[in-house]
């Protein structure tokens, strides 16, 4: 952990003077990661790693969110596929009594190593369906969702197996399932909450909760939350207002559009497409709100001529659902000069516009 630079082939050869090549390799490999996994965790120089296990590992803000959502249930939670033990050690250090699970024996070493820094563990090398759980137990769940084509939404090669998973989403214990945020929503069985969860404008995950209120849920972390009311209401969509509102990942997944401002009249720009308009400014952890300065079609010759003409150098170009290359236009609409604007381009029932913004 001393070296400058633990890649370089001169901490290999400082290292193998010392101890055997593979248990060399093994050292700096552990260093590289470690310091890798700084950005996550914040004990990262005391554990240890995988490669797989911290490219897939949780965010520490959000496995702190998911152990606290269990914090009324059993004093027994298993995690059932645990990797290299990130979720798990949030669960024991919120106090309860973590029972890991993992099927890869190296990957378990790994797991009962972390779980020991947090009074927890050993890591159980064994399949999560072939494990006995508790009466009453909890359960978090991570399946594996990756061949060796790279990640899938085939539940048949899915591990655990998902009849397993929707096994234990049927049963009357407590039971959180990670997915990936992409899940495809026919996927989602009834009769459990899937939650989409955004940390710091990125949605990391959806997750699915067999004993909370049955629909969808949007978190922004800290601790907003958004969930569906008894009587949902439909958006209208009419041209931009004075103001335009760009939700946050979370809620556009969870489809809870109107719930960003239930007080307040706001409407889509265009049927298909998650930007919101409003005549009253929306200020709110759920998404952003622009004002609107100008309307224009959109046309690169006159969004160049503007550009030009206002001296702007500082160009931020936002689109969704539009055939055009941010970087690319940039480029074509050669910014330069001291000013700086925001150019949305937004489908809307008057055509694709051009809308000069500031951010409220």
């Amino acid at each position: 952990m001393a070296e400058a630079d633990p890649a370089s082939l001169g901490a290999a050869e400082r290292l193998r003077r010392a101890v055997p090549a593979e248990v060399a390799s093994w050292a700096l490999s552990q260093a590289q990661l470690r310091r890798k996994a700084r950005a996550k965790f914040p004990r990262a120089d005391e554990m240890l790693f995988t490669s797989d296990g911290l490219e897939q590992a949780t965010r520490e803000s959000v496995r702190l969110w998911r152990a606290r959502r269990f914090g009324s249930e059993s004093g027994v939670v298993w995690d059932l596929g645990c990797g290299i033990g990130a979720d798990a050690m949030a669960l024991a250090e919120a106090g309860f009594e973590v029972r890991a699970v993992e099927a890869d024996e190296v990957t378990a070493e790994v797991a009962t190593h972390n779980l020991a820094l947090v009074g927890a563990g050993p890591a159980m090398h064994a399949l999560a369906e072939e494990v006995e759980l508790g009466v009453g137990d909890a359960v978090f769940l991570d399946p594996a969702r990756r061949t060796a084509r790279g990640r899938t939404w085939n539940v048949a090669d899915f591990s655990p197996p998902w009849d397993f998973v929707l096994g234990l989403l049927r049963s009357d214990r407590f039971v959180c399932v990670k997915l990936g945020p992409g899940l495809p929503k026919p996927l989602i069985p009834r009769g459990v909450q899937a939650c989409w969860v955004s940390d710091g404008g990125d949605v990391v995950e959806v997750s699915l909760w067999n004993r909370l209120p049955e629909g969808p849920c949007a978190v922004v972390l800290p601790d907003r939350v958004l969930t569906r009311p008894q009587h949902p209401r439909e958006l209208d969509v009419r041209p931009v207002g004075r103001y335009l509102i760009e939700p946050d990942g979370a809620v556009i997944r969870s489809g809870l559009l109107a719930e960003i401002a239930p007080e307040q009249d706001i409407w889509l720009l265009d049927e298909h497409i998650a930007y919101l308009s409003a005549d009253e400014p929306v200020v709110g952890p759920f998404g952003t709100c622009f004002e609107v300065l100008e309307t224009h079609d959109f046309d690169r010759k006159l969004l160049r001529r503007l550009v030009r003409e206002r001296g702007i150098g500082t160009l931020e170009i936002k689109k969704r659902s539009i055939e055009v290359d941010p970087a690319q236009l940039r480029r074509e609409l050669k910014p330069k000069g001291k000013a700086s604007a925001t150019i949305v381009l937004a489908r809307t029932i008057d055509g694709t516009k051009a809308l000069f913004v500031r951010r409220v």
